[in-house]
């Protein structure tokens, strides 16, 4: 029996918890672009339609899978997934030992409740509304790293990273 991959839920959230304003990334953060490029290199990638689309061009290296309920979409890269488990299990097919689910507001709320982990840039910023990231209930999860970054001339918002683990395992 093949083991599925770690899921890693990867996202820059406002300090009220948003991830958009409907469309698209609402900052324009150098630090955490490399950030996410680094740490998605060579990997498998889980992505909702809207998301997929809007990265495009940023899949060179990457091995996107398309959450999406129409069975008539064909990615330019990647193949196209009906649910996280079929994700999961088509990247554990390939011995992926990790898959990273990059947004958005519907594939992170499919994702959430089996995620293993959480790779959050944290923005000093509200946005007051727009799609939301899943809460982090801290019964569930540990942080276990945090990177501070003060706003700086190509950053006009402070951020940090921080890693989180489930604290009991969904499997």
């Amino acid at each position: 029996m093949t083991s599925l991959p770690v899921l890693t839920l990867i996202a820059a959230v406002s300090a009220d918890g948003f991830i958009s304003t409907g469309t698209g990334v609402p900052w324009d953060l150098p630090r955490d672009k490399e950030h996410f490029r680094r740490t998605t290199r060579g990997q498998w990638l889980i992505l909702g339609r809207r998301t997929y689309e809007e990265m495009i061009g940023w899949f060179e290296d990457r091995h996107p899978l398309v959450l999406t309920r129409d069975s008539s979409f064909l990615p330019t890269v990647g193949e196209t997934v009906a649910s996280v488990d079929a994700a999961l299990q088509l990247a554990a097919a390939y011995g992926a030992k990790e898959l990273f689910d990059c947004g958005g507001g519907g594939a992170f709320a499919a994702a959430m409740p089996c995620a293993d982990r959480l790779i959050l840039t944290h923005v000093d910023s509200t946005l007051g509304s727009g799609v939301p990231f899943p809460k982090v209930n801290p019964a569930e999860w540990r942080q276990t790293s945090r990177q501070d970054f003060p706003a700086d001339a190509s950053h006009a918002q402070a951020l940090y990273f921080a890693t989180y683990e489930r604290l009991h395992p969904t499997a």
